[in-house]
């Protein structure tokens, strides 16, 4: 099975993501989400401060997103940087409450995010493909990509 183009992938994403509450609404929700889910990642009592199950779901992030669009996956690595700081700074500083706080913002992003789908009358493209919820990140960095005439690079076709 061939592996679809980044530019596939923001094409069908963007299909259920046409609305402009609903695209708000994902500027909104999505870094909370990715916030939470690294965070919750954290909790797991396994590593330590460089490496435990955050660091490295990161890094697997990371090789997904250099297989369709190295240059997207250039972008995301200070975006991943400031996650993993914010995460870390939130299990230090928070200790117990950590992963408590970790799942309320969680649990109210996704509201905001069925909020907007319902607002498009989409379903979530995560329904489709579970992968989807790895291009959510992505489609919002490459929206700043396009507004800064920068290319996307990766296969047009795929």
């Amino acid at each position: 099975m061939a592996l679809k183009s980044i530019h596939t992938w923001l094409a069908e994403y963007n299909d259920s993501h046409r609305h402009p509450t609903n695209k708000r609404l994902h500027w909104l929700c999505v870094p909370p989400i990715v916030v939470t889910v690294f965070g919750a990642l954290r909790a797991l009592p396994v590593g330590d401060v460089w490496l435990n199950a955050a660091t490295v779901a990161g890094g697997l992030a990371l090789a997904y997103y250099a297989l369709l669009s190295w240059r997207l996956a250039l972008g995301m690595v200070p975006v991943l940087a400031a996650v993993l700081a914010l995460v870390e700074a939130s299990h230090a500083g928070l200790g117990a409450l950590h992963l408590p706080a970790m799942a309320a913002v969680f649990v109210l992003a996704w509201i905001g995010q069925f909020v907007g789908h319902h607002i498009e009358g989409r379903k979530p493209s995560f329904f489709k493909d579970v992968q989807f919820l790895l291009i959510g990140p992505l489609w919002l960095l490459a929206d700043v990509y396009r507004r800064a005439d920068l290319d996307l690079g990766g296969r047009v076709h795929g």
